[in-house]
């Protein structure tokens, strides 16, 4: 296993708070929170984030999630076991996070736009936008999963 390269949460602790006043914000903005653990889990499948997905399956699993729609997540559009709903924020998720390749098409945005009110889709798109920042600090500094 690769070793840490930089500890970025002890050597910017005014960003890391931040970053947590961001995910204070989702928090309060009535965004379901066992949707928004899979957005988080979608995105870090995406962007190999092995500490995200540690982090956020557990949160998934105490918030009741169940192991089946967990680990469909990476063939969420195959599997029987997520709502229309879900299946908005998901497609959202991904052409948000392969924002550089999609650009995020106007069908995926406007069907978000059908299954959510405004200030939920902004809340969304704030939410997939910090956990997108997380990842890339993990990664980046290979911050090793907590157990």
């Amino acid at each position: 296993m690769p070793s840490q390269r930089i500890d970025l949460l002890t050597l910017a602790p005014e960003a890391y708070e931040a970053m947590r006043a961001i995910e204070a914000y989702i928090r309060k903005s009535g965004l379901d929170r066992r949707l928004y653990e899979l957005i988080k889990i979608r995105a870090s499948q995406i962007n190999g984030c092995i500490f995200c997905l540690n982090m956020h399956t557990r949160e998934a699993r105490a918030l009741g999630e169940t192991e089946q729609r967990i680990y469909g997540l990476s063939a969420w559009q195959e599997a029987p076991y997520y709502t229309e709903k879900e299946r908005a924020a998901l497609a959202l998720t991904e052409a948000i996070t392969l924002v550089a390749e999609s650009r995020v098409p106007d069908e995926v945005f406007e069907n978000a736009r059908q299954h959510f009110d405004e200030k939920e889709l902004a809340a969304l798109i704030i939410g997939i936008t910090n956990i997108n920042g997380w990842n890339r600090w993990m990664v980046a500094s290979r911050r090793p999963p907590e157990d």
